[in-house]
């Protein structure tokens, strides 16, 4: 149960649906509600499809790059670290690359946005897959990957439930409330790169002496 609240808790803090649901609705003011839930409803499935594939692949990444599992812990750390301080300062935005001029351009055209810039990389980014490369090299046995996969499947639910109701979040919270939530997750997503990047450094010492 630790490890499933744990999982989850570090899941949601770091994609931060909440951070997306401001975008989700600027590209979404022309679409029916019917449309907006079939978007929201993609874009959960290819997040959940990156977090299976970040998870069970993320060995073979390792292994083909020569990558140690305290060297990857500590530039996730870095990114996941990095992801906090763009939330805290309300620059989620610029951090995802979302107010280049010709990306900006780019999403308006496109119709299809559940994979980007929805999935990648506004939810799924580099912190998330990192951290779940890591899952799969410390959570070895058959409860602890499902426990673990328990907590993909309930985020992505979360997810698509957020972004479907979207447009009411904003209208009831408003742009200060969304960005007061933001600043704290903010401040759990630098924490949890901070001990990412203390428990690896301390491992490295503790191996060199």
């Amino acid at each position: 149960m630790d490890l499933f609240l744990i999982s989850f808790g570090a899941l949601f803090s770091i994609m931060n649906p909440l951070g997306t649901v401001p975008v989700f609705v600027g590209l979404t003011q022309e679409n029916t509600k019917k449309e907006r839930a079939v978007t929201a409803f993609w874009t959960a499935i290819d997040v959940l499809v990156i977090l299976l594939l970040s998870f069970f692949a993320g060995k073979y990444i390792l292994s083909f790059f020569g990558i140690s599992l305290n060297a990857l812990k500590i530039a996730g750390g870095l990114i996941i670290a990095s992801s906090g301080f763009a939330l805290l300062t309300g620059k989620f935005r610029e951090h995802k690359g979302m107010k280049r001029e010709k990306v900006q351009k780019d999403i308006e055209s496109r119709d299809a946005i559940s994979l980007t810039p929805l999935a990648i990389p506004m939810l799924a980014g580099p912190g998330t897959i990192s951290l779940l490369i890591t899952y799969n090299q410390e959570y070895q046995s058959a409860v602890q990957i499902g426990t673990i996969l328990g907590a993909m499947v309930l985020v992505t639910v979360a997810i698509y439930l957020i972004l479907k109701s979207a447009h009411f979040i904003v209208k009831f919270l408003g742009a200060s409330g969304i960005n007061a939530l933001s600043r704290i997750i903010g401040f759990i997503v630098i924490a949890i790169g901070v001990e990412y990047i203390l428990s690896s450094v301390i491992a490295v010492i503790g191996a060199i002496l």
